[in-house]
């Protein structure tokens, strides 16, 4: 057999025993990769080896696509640097289980069950939680090798169309050709990833009153926080809503509901701040604010200092970056899709009723269970990580809270803490972000050994709960 053929054996017997622990295996293996390249001196702009633990946070960020820095990026990497920063994102914003299942394609040139799974399993979890599931789903098993396909093709439309939008504006602005081609591409990339990496030492200030430039910003991280799953909905038929699954409408509908409330709150909140909103007009609140809504989900853009924001809008923006963007996309948090089944538990129980129902569809009470695992496991890893860091900086709370948010839901936004972090801090929030990446369906599956099944029921007793 020759080297090819054991090379592939080996990683297929690898994949069996745990499609999630093998993708979480392969996600560890790029971002030590990344690491290690990212401590060349080649990578840096004055060909210096980076630190250890700012060339894996910077790993870390950048294939967990969270846009969390604590070097400046658009000055501490060489063009070889941000060539992997720009290779990174992709790789990460097409997601652990998704990229395992294209490796796996690509080393046995076809999909096999197996790798079927592990990409049925990305976009939808449950499947890696209890297996293949009889309601309708948002991707059935048969149509994955078209998923993985839609996959590919709309990151690369979509950050294509987002460029076109961008590069005359920066030309129009004043960038010189070069910068705008790089810049224009660097910035569709880091929009549809949800990532919000700046390729200029200013950040977004000289485009914060280009509404065109922030729009195509939006759009991208939008499309990209919706999840492949609704992407693919939207290429089989978007002329048809009412043949779309229920996983699409709760993501559609929840997205929407949270942008125009994240919006409001920040009109009403940050109207009469004059750090932030308070000396623009009706009309660029209302498109700052929804600019601010849209990015807290989990784009990372901000075209204001954080830091400046009032109590109560930075904790407005917690709940925001936690909740998230939608399954299998490139968003973070505890998706959307987790949120609106807790709703629809909790009016199901205010109603009386035994099952949760949307759109026409019962949704099983597994899937209950599953989205207060993730909750609950969430917002574990954020209390740790908050005690933690309160401990090594004796920061603001709500500073290091929102944070520690923000690399739990990997989305990017700082308000300055995490630049100013000593090693030991890095480490702790570049842990967050793998914990918030991976997903905890995901992490769960992998620990698991194997699942039992059990053939008995024990005697039935009921806790006073409330």
């Amino acid at each position: 057999m020759s080297w090819y053929g054991r090379v592939r054996d080996a990683i297929d017997g690898l994949a069996r025993s745990s499609p999630a622990r093998f993708a979480i295996l392969v996600f560890t293996a790029l971002i030590l990769l990344f690491t290690l390249l990212f401590s060349l001196p080649i990578s840096s702009a004055t060909r210096t080896v980076t630190n250890l633990h700012d060339a894996l946070f910077t790993a870390v960020s950048v294939i967990c696509v969270t846009g969390l820095s604590t070097v400046d990026m658009a000055t501490h990497w060489s063009g070889f640097g941000n060539s992997l920063v720009f290779i990174g994102v992709n790789i990460g914003g097409i997601g652990v289980l998704t990229l395992a299942s294209i490796l796996g394609m690509a080393i046995s040139r076809r999909l096999g069950l197996r790798a079927r799974l592990m990409a049925a399993s990305d976009t939808n979890p449950s499947r890696i939680h209890v297996g293949p599931v009889n309601e309708g789903q948002a991707v059935r098993l048969g149509e994955v090798g078209n998923l993985l396909l839609t996959v590919i093709v709309s990151a690369l439309a979509i950050e294509a169309i987002v460029a076109a939008m961008l590069f005359p504006r920066m030309l129009i602005d004043g960038v010189a050709l070069g910068d705008a081609l790089w810049h224009s591409v660097y910035y569709s990339a880091m929009a549809f990833t949800n990532t919000g990496f700046n390729p200029n030492a200013q950040g977004l200030t000289p485009f914060e009153n280009d509404y065109w430039f922030l729009g195509a910003l939006m759009i991208g991280v939008f499309l990209g926080s919706l999840g492949f799953p609704v992407i693919y909905a939207f290429a089989r038929g978007w002329r048809n809503p009412r043949r779309w699954s229920v996983h699409v409408k709760l993501t559609l509908l929840t997205t929407l509901l949270l942008m125009v409330a994240g919006m409001v709150l920040y009109i009403i909140l940050e109207f009469d701040n004059p750090e932030t909103f308070g000396d623009l007009d009706a009309s660029d609140t209302v498109f700052q604010s929804l600019f601010l809504s849209v990015m807290t989900r989990s784009g990372g853009f901000s075209t204001i200092d954080v830091s400046e924001l009032h109590g109560s809008s930075l904790l407005v923006s917690d709940m925001l970056m936690f909740i998230g963007g939608g399954s299998a996309s490139t968003g973070g948090g505890i998706k959307v899709t987790t949120l609106a089944v807790l709703f629809l538990a909790a009016f199901a129980e205010a109603r009386g009723k035994v099952s949760m129902e949307a759109f026409g569809r019962r949704i099983p009470r597994d899937i209950l269970r599953l989205a207060v695992s993730v909750v609950l496991w969430g917002a574990t890893t954020v209390a740790v990580a908050s005690i933690l860091i309160l401990q090594i900086t004796h920061a603001p709370l709500d500073h290091v809270l929102f944070d520690v948010i923000s690399a739990f839901a990997t989305c990017g936004l700082s308000t300055g803490l995490t630049q100013d972090l000593p090693p030991s801090g890095v480490i702790i929030m570049a842990a967050t972000m793998f914990m918030g990446r991976v997903g905890t369906v995901t992490l769960a599956a992998a620990l698991a050994a194997s699942t039992s099944r059990q053939l008995f029921k024990r005697p039935e007793e009921r806790p006073i709960v409330g």
